[in-house]
């Protein structure tokens, strides 16, 4: 049974406070204030950290100065826990102390003491105070494998007295999250609270059951979150990525120290290099769907170095609903899935049947993806269908999101049946034709689009319409304005043809031709919001509809 918008309203309602007070009544204050008298456990091991470090940054943090976040907090001689904080993802970042990692290119004892000084200061302000981002699970989680994977650098030449302070520290969050962990919320934050769990049990001293009952309870997220086809439920082609950083070293740690390594830790690592590969255009890069943002040439190199998959690309991933379509040097990536629930759909995108198309070593049309660092309100405009390469009727999405700040942005209506096909045709050509019901309940309409590559990959055919209810053609334009928009990567220039025609121009010459065989076809400003440097401008050609449907092709020239 379908429920109604306001059905769904009421659930997401009902679900999201019941969570709330099992979390409140899960860690009870008295015990978690009680939680630091315990003796500490002693550490065993420092898990590797495979994220690049930068020794700029790591002098930076030296002379007080800290680059988190695309923003700089000048703290001087005060800890930075003391100051206001300049963004909400600066103050994540910092009480993650991710960053540490950094001082491992200066492991000069003054850059130890300093380390271990702001660690100091953290435990001293924060370490007993359960409240603010500094508590919340997913940093906690962040915090726990940094101090436990850099407890190298903050130990070296310390006294006994802090590390006493600071195993217990790491013993009571790790106790602590211990008790939030099934209230914790859906998704990436829920999956790396149990990595952390798992690498505190065999780092620090613990008893075999502890050990065992982390490592089952780690399964049981794996096979809740890392799909069949290697996808992560969230649909986001960089989750794989972030998740590797931590699965590896984990997955080295057990094997180092000889402990059973978790039954589906090893399936799933194995299944998701194939998924990564999936998402990754001839330019390296990976495509921006569903909350993917730039990912460093650097981080995504340190993980695939440990890929001993090999192997082409799939044509699909069937259970996170994404095609490729490649072709020649030609890659094509559509998205023609949804988000599995309304729990997870707190990062999805509106961007059903969107799609992106590389070649050579270039980024051609893309999806304009999140901004790293930026505030909610463009975060929130990057969901947007219009921030992707697909169609809009008038301004609305084919999603609609919550602007409730208790359920947070979780989508409350929209796509919830896509119908997907996929044919080789006699010449060889690979066809893809997929429809959404995102419109239906506001304009009752489909949207079906088709999608066509030659054998050689140098031709592209690409019809958008609108079909009725029951699937048939419509004949008509629907009541407000439809617009197929097409994002170009910041790094193509567009030269105009005609007004039917226009290149898409490379640096290295390499080129494309858009063109439509009616209509006129529009250049539009636009914005890139997952450039590295942040958000940037670039263009879009667009396409009205002067009646039920469009088509548009492309045309490579070498």
């Amino acid at each position: 049974m379908r429920l109604t918008q306001r059905q769904r309203l009421v659930y997401l309602y009902l679900a999201e406070t019941c969570r709330r007070v099992l979390c409140r009544l899960a860690p009870p204050r008295a015990l978690a204030v009680g939680l630091p008298g315990a003796v500490p456990p002693r550490l065993i091991v420092a898990p590797t950290d495979l994220r690049a470090i930068d020794p700029f940054v790591a002098e930076e943090i030296y002379q007080g100065r800290f680059p988190l976040a695309g923003r700089v907090l000048d703290a001087g001689s005060q800890p930075p826990f003391l100051l206001e904080l300049p963004s909400h993802h600066f103050a994540v970042r910092l009480h993650a102390f991710s960053w540490l990692r950094h001082i491992r290119s200066d492991k000069s004892s003054t850059a130890c003491a300093n380390a271990r000084a702001l660690v100091d200061d953290w435990i001293e302000l924060h370490g007993s105070r359960i409240d603010g981002i500094a508590w919340d699970v997913d940093v906690i989680a962040q915090r726990i494998i940094a101090w436990l994977s850099h407890s190298t650098v903050v130990l070296q030449d310390a006294e006994s007295s802090f590390y006493r302070r600071f195993l217990g520290s790491l013993s009571f969050q790790v106790r602590y999250l211990r008790r939030c962990a099934r209230y914790a919320p859906a998704g990436l934050p829920r999956l790396r609270l149990r990595i952390a769990l798992a690498m505190a049990s065999i780092s620090m001293e613990a008893r075999g059951s502890a050990i065992r009952r982390a490592a089952r309870e780690l399964d049981r997220e794996i096979d809740r979150q890392i799909l069949p086809d290697g996808g992560h439920v969230s649909r986001n082609p960089q989750a794989a990525v972030d998740l590797l950083f931590d699965l590896l070293p984990l997955r080295q740690t057990y094997i180092n120290l000889g402990h059973d390594v978790p039954v589906k830790l090893i399936p799933a690592i194995d299944r998701m290099y194939p998924a990564i590969r999936f998402f990754r255009h001839q330019s390296g890069d990976l495509a921006l769907f569903n909350g993917a943002s730039s990912t460093l040439a650097n981080d995504l190199m340190s993980v695939l170095r440990y890929d001993e998959t090999a192997g082409q690309p799939f044509k699909a991933l069937p259970h996170s609903q994404y095609h490729r379509m490649a072709a020649g040097g030609t890659v094509l990536l559509v998205d023609t899935g949804m988000p599995i629930s309304a729990e997870l759909s707190r990062t999805a995108h509106a961007g059903c049947l969107s799609f992106e198309l590389s070649s050579g070593r270039h980024r051609f049309i893309i999806n304009s993806g999140l901004p790293r660092f930026a505030g909610e309100k463009l975060r929130q405009l990057a969901r947007t269908t219009a921030a992707h390469s697909t169609v809009c009727i008038g301004t609305a999405s084919s999603a609609r999101f919550s602007t409730s700040d208790y359920l947070g942005p979780v989508m409350v209506a929209g796509v919830s049946k896509v119908d997907v096909s996929r044919q080789t045709g006699p010449d060889a050509s690979d066809r893809l034709c997929a429809s959404h019901d995102g419109y239906l309940s506001k304009f009752g309409l489909l949207h079906e689009r088709e999608i066509r590559i030659n054998e050689a990959g140098n031709k592209i055919a690409g019809r958008d319409r609108f079909l009725k209810p029951d699937g048939t053609p419509c004949t008509e334009a629907p009541a407000e304005p439809a617009m197929a928009r097409f994002h170009i990567h910041p790094a193509i220039t567009l030269e105009r043809i005609d007004e039917r025609r226009v290149r898409l121009l490379a640096q290295d010459g390499e080129s494309w031709t858009f063109s439509i065989p009616a209509g006129a076809l529009a250049i539009g400003e636009d914005v890139f919001f997952a450039d590295a440097s942040g958000v940037r401008p670039s263009q879009q050609l667009e396409v009205v509809f002067q009646g039920p449907e469009i088509r548009w092709f492309l045309a490579h020239h070498a």
